[in-house]
């Protein structure tokens, strides 16, 4: 009997042996050496790990960053800063990227909309909205729990006293969270110059909303017909805003009769090109209603019947030769 132990022993000893040995040598033959330059990168980023750059963590966005599969721009959290340190680290240039920011589609809140029986349960956005149950008559609406706020890791959304998350520009990281966890998808990633937001969500017809919300889509499609650079399309009965191609001139928030449109920038009310203007064409170029004329190296003119004042031309002027009157919008 005991000579079955000593050889059942022996055998998985010797069998043990050999699978180390083996092990040992695989992984010495197939060895690929880590690019050091990974973990320097890592150091650089801010290791929140949140998953905005597309990748499951920091370091893997390091890696792929040394290899050239990601751009040293890809980290929100980190911004500028972080890609200036890693276009230094790998001899490349850090490309220029906007700064993005969390844009709620949603304006809604409990003095704009109609209610329906009291909500009584987990208060949560995610388990109410699983159970179909909301204060709210509009089932787009936000459900104002503040399930973004709760996930938001830099402490870049509050909740309002209107039951409406706010989003801190200064502190927002378009770290995607909110726009993940939010059940009802009222959030998406804007650029950090844009001063036209359409707040709602709703794909009901403007006769339904205009029963449950104060301040929702009605589909009129004013705001698609008055803007200058097709920036607006209808999409389900909702107006739907193309941050890309918006030049912040806020005529489709002037235009909408239910204040669906939120514009935060400075309103235009007079805008001239001077005697300074040395005829380099620029704004001509650049104007996208084609207000603007006049030749070469002579003072241009703006056409008043077309000029949409949305300012295009005296940011692109180098030499200040437009002058300008604002207002809030």
């Amino acid at each position: 009997m005991d000579s079955i132990f000593l050889y059942a022993f022996l055998s998985m000893g010797g069998l043990a042996a050999f699978l180390a040995a083996g092990l040992g040598f695989a992984s010495h033959t197939f060895y690929v050496e880590k690019d050091p330059r990974v973990e320097e990168a890592n150091e650089i980023l801010p290791g929140v790990n949140c998953g905005a750059c597309g990748y499951a963590g920091c370091e893997n966005f390091a890696e792929a960053v040394v290899q050239g599969k990601a751009p040293v721009a890809g980290c929100p959290v980190g911004g500028e800063e972080v890609a200036d340190k890693l276009a230094e680290l790998l001899g490349a240039e850090a490309e220029t990227s906007e700064k993005q920011i969390a844009r709620l589609l949603c304006k809604g809140g409990r003095q704009e909309t109609a209610k329906n029986a009291s909500y009584r349960g987990i208060e949560s956005c995610v388990a109410a909205s699983a159970v179909g149950l909301a204060e709210k008559k509009c089932s787009y609406s936000c459900l104002g729990f503040g399930d973004c706020e709760e996930v938001c890791p830099f402490d870049a959304i509050t909740m309002n006293d209107n039951g409406l998350p706010v989003v801190h520009d200064d502190k927002c990281t378009a770290c995607n969270n909110c726009v993940e966890k939010c059940p009802h998808g009222l959030f998406v990633l804007g650029p950090a110059s844009g001063q036209n937001h359409i707040r709602c969500s709703s794909h009901d017809p403007g006769k339904v909303v205009r029963k449950i919300c104060e301040v929702g889509c009605i589909a009129c499609t004013q705001c698609v017909r008055v803007c200058p650079v097709d920036a607006i399309e209808m999409q389900d009965n909702l107006a739907v805003l193309d941050y890309k191609k918006c030049i912040n001139c806020g005529l489709c928030a002037e235009k909408c009769p239910t204040n669906t449109i939120d514009f935060y920038g400075e309103k235009i009310t007079t805008i001239e090109i001077t005697e300074d203007c040395i005829g380099c064409t620029k704004c001509a170029q650049e104007c996208p209603v084609d207000a603007i004329t006049g030749e070469a190296k002579e003072q241009h003119e703006i056409d008043e019947k077309k000029c949409i004042k949305c300012g295009i031309c005296y940011d692109v002027c180098p030499v200040d030769a437009v002058d300008k009157e604002t207002e809030e919008g």
